[in-house]
């Protein structure tokens, strides 16, 4: 099955995808962080039988994290199907994930239930309508955790509220460029806003999130993210048009082309650079390429998601030459 991210949204050139995350507890268990390893099991049983039992059930797998190995839990780390934090975890813990990984739902990790659905592009509603609908059936069939006056309750007090986290992760290579990224994380800090590096912090790749959760309706937070990310895409656009006229920076983006096409060895650190120069290369219309090649190739190229793939013990330098063949192979 293809996966979710092998797909175009809105504004694909700007916003590489969404997320809607939801923050549920049971109201008859305590939090994950004072549970005994057995207690974690039952309430794991009972989110899963839940989900199970529903319409949705073929839908989903199960898969315990005890019974995977270091490397296969931060690959999932890598690919966004668990957080860093979990992958570290060492009490019992689940995951159940569909079949094309657009959704995620991680058992006792902060919370009982981290429920995560992915859509590509700028596309939060989409994402919120498939998480609503699982939502509504966990509430259905499980006794959760809400407060007239504090709504979800959750572990971290930052979630009380909606237990909502809406998040975009932009391509933002023309404002870094630009110098500007400082006074950008600023200026959405003092809106409730946060913006912060993903894959590497050298890398043009961000997350926008929303901080608010109290006093704030799931809908007003969806669309006060959308009207901040579509400002932001419109800076990126203009600052993106004055990078068109200097052909030094021309040359940047087909010598970044043509190292990916010819490297006999990739760090992930020099992939994640080069690869941002050939994605903007794609929007300015210099390649053929397609936005989802350049997702796949963010999503299979970790370092332990090349480890983990192979059944020999790989070296770090030999995950750089599979990971320069990977990437050779995939923009030929």
């Amino acid at each position: 099955m293809s996966k979710w991210y092998n797909a175009q949204g809105n504004n694909s050139d700007v916003v590489m995808s969404s997320k809607i995350r939801l923050a549920r507890n049971l109201a008859d268990a305590p939090f994950p962080s004072r549970m005994s390893n057995e207690i974690r099991k039952s309430v794991c049983k009972k989110i899963f039988a839940a989900v199970k039992n529903s319409c949705v059930a073929g839908e989903f797998d199960l898969i315990e994290l005890q019974s995977e190995n270091d490397l296969k839990k931060i690959s999932m780390a890598e690919q966004g199907i668990i957080s860093p934090e979990f992958a570290k975890q060492s009490g019992f813990g689940s995951v159940i994930v569909s079949k094309n990984e657009d959704v995620s739902i991680m058992l006792c990790e902060e919370d009982h239930i981290r429920l995560s659905v992915f859509a590509p592009g700028q596309n939060l509603e989409e994402a919120y309508q498939k998480a609503d609908k699982l939502d509504d059936i966990l509430i259905d069939n499980l006794k959760i955790a809400f407060s007239d006056r504090l709504g979800f309750l959750t572990s971290n007090p930052m979630n009380l509220g909606t237990g909502l986290k809406a998040s975009l992760i932009l391509h933002l290579p023309a404002i870094t460029a630009k110098g500007m990224m400082l006074s950008l994380t600023n200026m959405v800090s003092k809106l409730g806003f946060d913006i912060k590096p993903v894959y590497s912090d050298s890398s043009d790749f961000y997350e926008l999130s929303n901080r608010i959760t109290l006093g704030i309706t799931e809908k007003n937070a969806i669309n006060n993210l959308n009207s901040i990310c579509e400002q932001i895409v419109k800076q990126e656009r203009a600052f993106r048009q004055e990078l068109i006229k200097y052909e030094d920076f021309e040359d940047k983006i087909f010598r970044a082309m043509g190292t990916l096409k010819m490297a006999r060895k990739l760090t992930a650190k020099e992939f994640y650079s080069l690869i941002s120069l050939v994605r903007l290369g794609i929007s300015m219309g210099s390649f053929d390429e397609k936005y989802e090649t350049v997702s796949k190739l963010l999503h299979e190229v970790g370092t332990a998601t090349i480890m983990s793939a192979s059944d020999e013990g790989l070296t770090v330098d030999d995950t750089d030459k599979i990971r320069a063949q990977y990437v050779r192979e995939s923009l030929s």
